[in-house]
């Protein structure tokens, strides 16, 4: 998988906080040092997948904010697949209510400052809408933007800030993994289960406040292990939470985390199911424990390698209109807040693309197919995640590791 976000030692914990609130997002296939996945494969594409339905007329301004440029976080590749998609919506999908859509674009650089400047560009471009393609500080753009009465949308969920605000609409179910985590261990079968977690706010705050609630509700008892920043060799933190004798464990950090952790799991010959989620299926963690991974539960809220329609339509998308962008990375991101935005508003005609109606037509959207998520929906009535309001999906991919892949893709909902 090629990232092109770069951790610092002066990123420090916040570098680490916005990469967590990222590493749901995209399902990587393959590593350069395992069998590879043809990611430029369009076999099975739908016949009706590029209609031809082009858009006319005065363009419509949407806002884009992406991360890039940033010095501890940076994915260009996000903003490339939300432009690939502005234009195969324009040529295919009559742009928004018939008219073409222009990008109004600006570029955080993952820190709070141009955090937000972005979010006051918006505001003075008086966009109707903004599309994030993932942040780690929605907690100061989305208040901005929707204060001025403008949606704000995105995949995922990158701070509570977002997770539960009026105009603030979010595709996919990413942000609440340990949910989904929890429906699985339920019907796993599973009644222990440890989750050793990187020790930052962002990941044992959302463990505990999250995931706890959930397991309990579902009669499976939670037990969070924090593990130091850094830690190289975490046998100690592993070996206490083995004495409940888990039937599954949860490994949530940075590579360093998952590397440490999985391989003490190894060495104390834990026979649990790990369940984890894209951070873990970094290159440097395949590389560092191989076929020690093989059977490691990725939890994310993408497939972009399988051949079911939506992950062969991405690929198509990718190829057709940014076919330097690898496909792989960070670029479903972008990918799924576009086209998710594209399909929440398919009802808009007309000349009224305000930011009432707009607002009114992605509150209206009921089973709308989530982008490259296979076969999951969004809809965005408030209900798809109790609790969590803006969250309009309900579920999320999950993938099998298997001789550096991620395959055996399926779904798992989040209730």
């Amino acid at each position: 998988m090629k990232t092109t976000h770069a951790l610092r030692t002066a990123g420090g914990i916040a570098a680490i906080a916005s990469i967590i609130a990222l590493t749901t997002l995209t399902a990587c296939s393959s590593s350069s040092d395992g069998p590879s996945v043809d990611l430029t494969s369009t076999s099975g594409l739908p016949s009706d997948a590029f209609p031809g339905q082009s858009a006319s007329g005065e363009s419509v301004k949407i806002g884009l904010i992406a991360n890039v440029g940033g010095t501890t976080i940076s994915q260009p590749e996000s903003r490339e697949a939300a432009e690939a998609v502005v234009k195969y919506a324009n040529e295919n999908l009559g742009g928004l209510g018939g008219r073409p859509i222009e990008v109004v674009s600006c570029n955080s650089l993952e820190e709070p400052v141009s955090a937000r400047d972005c979010a006051n560009q918006m505001v003075e471009a008086k966009v109707p809408v903004v599309v994030v393609t993932g942040t780690g500080f929605g907690n100061i753009m989305a208040p901005i933007i929707t204060g001025a009465g403008i949606p704000y949308v995105t995949a995922i969920a990158g701070s509570v800030a977002e997770v539960s605000a009026d105009k603030v609409y979010v595709w996919t179910a990413g942000s609440l993994s340990s949910l989904a985590m929890a429906t699985y261990a339920a019907d796993a079968g599973m009644k222990n289960v440890t989750a050793y977690a990187i020790d930052v706010p962002a990941a044992t705050g959302a463990l505990k406040s999250i995931g706890g609630p959930a397991f309990e509700t579902k009669g499976v008892n939670l037990n969070i292990v924090p593990i130091p920043l850094g830690t190289p060799d975490a046998t100690p933190q592993v070996f206490a939470g083995l004495d409940t004798n888990p039937e599954g464990v949860i490994i949530y950090g940075d590579s360093t985390v998952c590397i440490s952790v999985m391989k003490s799991l190894a060495a104390l010959g834990s026979e649990a199911e790990n369940l984890t989620t894209q951070a873990c299926a970094d290159p440097e963690v395949i590389q560092s424990l191989g076929s020690g991974m093989d059977g490691t539960k990725i939890f994310s809220s993408a497939d972009t390698s399988s051949d079911h329609p939506e992950s062969v339509l991405y690929r198509a998308i990718m190829n057709t209109y940014t076919p330097g962008t690898p496909t792989e990375g960070y670029a479903v991101t972008g990918y799924q807040a576009m086209l998710g935005f594209v399909r929440a508003t398919q009802s808009v005609q007309g000349t009224d693309t305000s930011s009432e109606a707009l607002d009114a037509a992605i509150k209206s959207t009921t089973d709308a197919v989530l982008p490259a998520a296979g076969g999951l929906t969004f809809t965005c009535d408030g209900k798809s995640a109790p609790g969590y309001t803006s969250i309009c999906g309900d579920g999320l991919v999950t993938m099998t590791m298997e001789d550096s892949n991620q395959v055996e893709p399926s779904t798992v909902g989040i209730g």
